[in-house]
């Protein structure tokens, strides 16, 4: 627009234009993906850190962010029953925090990829990074971003629970070594994006252990139940983890974008992205945290003070209140399903996310039924799914998380499915 306009015409355009266009994450009956958990007190936070505007790069540019940063990521961290060794910083998603650490561990390799790269050494093996096949995208994307290339990625067959198989781990290590190449991180995932499915740490630690090698464990779904004592048991291993990525914007009732990366050892990320022009050193800059030296970007948001807001609202009993409801109500709904002749429960419930199908008995494409099933009701607007495939079936994906969802609301989905596929 050449000419400006009054704001009350903008607004109206937003509720003619906009509103009908969106798809309300924040509606108790979005089921469909895991980020639907944000919370009034979160957009308070998100709408004074945008009104400070400010540029984190360098303490001096905002004190105040990069020392909350440290004391909301400290007050997480005892939440989650972490070692206090684990440092953390904030990263916008789980993919960006999942790159930097990979190159925190292809930089603890000491292969001078930093200063010299990859392209064109002999000197250079193909470097190994393994997951499970059940493993998030970000770990491709990650790969491909640090000019590995696929073919560096190894994925793990998983078990009947979809839970990657260590012993088959243990072997594509060692068949790896024998062929010249060089392992040098695992990634297991608890609660990974499909099923919520929880990799064995433990075992996947020792792994790890005795062929020194780095283990970023991915709890960016998951890692929010770490703070409920009775789900510490997924957790077992992950003090011995070098990197452990959660994101508070999926069930910590925090606005979008908010993800945390705790590291064993931080410098190793300041090492591998630390690059401080002259119109960037200040004189503080040896005796403080300057938020650039840790990953790809210069300029950071004022995440945390989101973070504080809603830490500080709810306190950690009130958020572990409103978890501890959503798994209760995802293992009531996984109980409909098992009870009923017409659908089947295709994955293990651990934490609020439900993997079921229809299966009515007159109904011989049972994928392509579920699948327009799923779409109706989408496009009814009273609910919303997503899928995936388990075992080569289209598998509906049914996430509680929203902070004001209520059984009533997933009474009413499931009487909607019943309604669906009676027709």
């Amino acid at each position: 627009p050449e000419q400006g306009e009054d704001f009350a015409e903008v607004l109206k355009d937003v509720e003619r234009l906009i509103l009908p266009a969106v798809t309300h994450w924040n509606h108790p009956n979005f089921h469909g993906l895991f980020s639907t958990s944000g919370s009034s007190v979160g957009v308070f936070g998100e709408m004074l850190a945008a009104a400070f505007d400010m540029k984190a790069m360098l303490w001096r540019t905002a004190p105040a962010s990069t020392e909350l940063e440290d004391v909301v990521l400290d007050w997480l961290r005892q939440m989650m029953n972490l070692p206090d060794f684990f440092e953390g910083i904030i990263y916008d998603t789980a993919s960006v925090s999942t790159m930097h650490a990979i190159a925190a561990a292809r930089e603890k390799l000491n292969l001078r990829i930093r200063e010299d790269g990859m392209s064109g050494r002999t000197d250079l093996p193909l470097l190994r990074i393994y997951c499970s096949e059940q493993v998030h995208s970000s770990i491709d994307k990650a790969v491909i971003t640090l000019g590995l290339g696929q073919k560096s990625l190894v994925k793990i067959p998983t078990n009947e629970r979809f839970e990657m198989e260590t012993e088959k781990l243990r072997e594509a290590i060692q068949d790896d070594k024998s062929a010249g190449y060089l392992p040098f991180c695992v990634v297991p995932t608890i609660g990974t994006t499909s099923t919520s499915s929880v990799d064995n740490v433990e075992r996947i630690a020792d792994i790890c252990g005795r062929n020194d090698l780095w283990l970023h464990v991915d709890a960016a779904y998951a890692g929010a139940t770490a703070i409920i004592p009775e789900f510490q048991k997924y957790f077992k291993g992950c003090e011995r983890a070098d990197s452990i990525v959660v994101n508070p914007h999926k069930w910590l009732f925090t606005q979008f974008d908010l993800s945390v990366l705790y590291c064993k050892d931080l410098d190793m990320l300041k090492k591998a992205f630390s690059l401080v022009p002259e119109y960037l050193k200040t004189s503080e800059q040896e005796a403080v945290k300057n938020g650039m030296d840790y990953g790809i970007q210069l300029g950071r948001r004022f995440r945390s003070l989101k973070l504080w807001f809603v830490m500080r609202y709810f306190g950690q009993e009130g958020l572990i209140e409103r978890i501890r409801e959503h798994c209760r109500l995802a293992r009531l709904f996984a109980s409909w399903v098992e009870d009923s002749e017409d659908f089947e429960l295709l994955a293990p419930v651990p934490f609020a996310l439900v993997c079921f199908r229809a299966r009515p008995k007159n109904v011989e494409d049972l994928d392509a039924f579920n699948e327009k099933k799923m779409n109706e009701i989408n496009a009814s607007g009273e609910a919303y799914l997503s899928h995936t495939k388990l075992n080569g079936k289209f598998t509906l994906r049914l996430s509680v998380g929203s902070i004001r969802v209520e059984e009533r609301h997933l009474r009413k989905v499931w009487d909607l499915l019943n309604e669906k596929i009676s027709k």
